[in-house]
């Protein structure tokens, strides 16, 4: 799988941001080790919070440990293992597809509510939490489960085309990075990059929109080595999937929406066509950023992608983020985020 990977980080792999905690104001690095057998190398990412926690203005930035903001759509590699430039071939033939780890974003942690997500039309494409109709946007616990039952965020260098039809759901893509569920036990952060294994993926259908569901699993995860297939999941976590797809299908029944509906009868399909979704939406985002396709709407500006007409110098991207609110204290959460659903 070609990818156009990220200048400066050549060779290394997106390890991990800076975490929400008391002190939000400062940049905090982690480094997480990775398993030898990998092969990995690391490279160190942080994040820059912009605007009041909890508000409309509130967005999280991304940067280099070198201090270049970066996109996180477009800027961080798709696969984990970058042996090769965007200009230089591989010196070596690649591994098996099924077995290689891509980097995930994580958008929003296990348990919580807030629906955080990579902001696609805005330069630089920061987390911000969505709005709608004015108001923020929480996800409902609707019993038994409590906010999102996984770590959910995207894939980087993905997109779901909204002019490409699925040939076997004939829906269109939303016009997104494609989603991912980590189902590893750690509770992640917002701007946490991970890498994960994918096992298999869920084809949810959205208001008529194709929205693949990737359902992978951290490699640092202690299942991880035991965990490589969708049937691996349902033999050692059982009603696991089954809860996925019912989170999905009601998540936003209490907004007064419909229930979502799933190509292939709600069924998972396995990792290597998992893979070979990930492989025609890296294709749609790699014509996105080459200006080759109608990007929707789609805020492409970048500091790495070589061949793209958006890419930027690093003193437009520092511009960007300076031009956002300074970050500042936290506002309230409404009590009713908090509000158990029945149906």
């Amino acid at each position: 799988m070609s990818a156009l990977l990220l200048r400066c980080s050549r060779g290394r792999v997106v390890t991990g941001f800076g975490t929400l905690s008391a002190s939000r104001s400062k940049l905090v690095t982690q480094a997480a080790a990775m398993p030898q057998r990998c092969n990995l190398r690391k490279a160190h990412y942080q994040t820059e919070e912009r605007g009041h926690p909890n508000s409309p203005d509130y967005r999280i930035y991304f940067k280099t440990s070198e201090g270049k903001y970066i996109s996180p759509f477009h800027d961080i590699p798709l696969e984990a293992e970058t042996e090769q430039d965007s200009d230089v071939p591989a010196k070596k033939p690649r591994k098996n597809e099924s077995k290689v780890l891509f980097n995930m974003v994580v958008e929003v942690p296990r348990w919580s509510n807030a629906k955080m997500e990579i902001a696609t039309k805005e330069p630089l494409n920061p987390i911000k939490q969505d709005v709608k109709k004015g108001k923020l946007r929480y996800v409902a616990n609707v019993f038994p489960h409590k906010g999102y039952i996984w770590n959910y965020g995207a894939l980087p260098q993905t997109w779901e085309d909204p002019n490409h039809q699925d040939k076997e759901t004939e829906c269109c893509g939303d016009n997104d990075p494609i989603d991912v569920c980590d189902i590893g036990t750690q509770v992640c952060f917002p701007g946490q990059v991970i890498q994960v294994k994918v096992l298999g993926i869920l084809a949810m259908i959205d208001e008529g929109e194709m929205d693949w569901k990737l359902i992978a699993i951290n490699a640092e995860d202690p299942d991880a080595q035991n965990l490589n297939s969708i049937e691996d999941v349902r033999k050692s976590r059982p009603g696991h999937l089954e809860a996925t797809v019912d989170w999905f299908r009601k998540y936003k029944v209490p907004d007064g929406k419909p229930e979502n509906q799933f190509g292939f009868n709600g069924q998972f399909r396995d990792k290597d066509f998992a893979v070979e979704i990930i492989k025609s939406t890296h294709e749609h985002w790699r014509a996105l950023v080459q200006k080759q396709s109608n990007g929707a709407g789609i805020a492409c500006k970048n500091i790495s992608c070589c061949e793209s007409p958006f890419k930027c110098s690093e003193e437009e991207s520092r511009a960007v983020v300076q031009s956002a609110p300074a970050f500042g204290a936290a506002c309230p959460v409404s009590p009713e985020v908090d509000k158990w659903h029945f149906l």
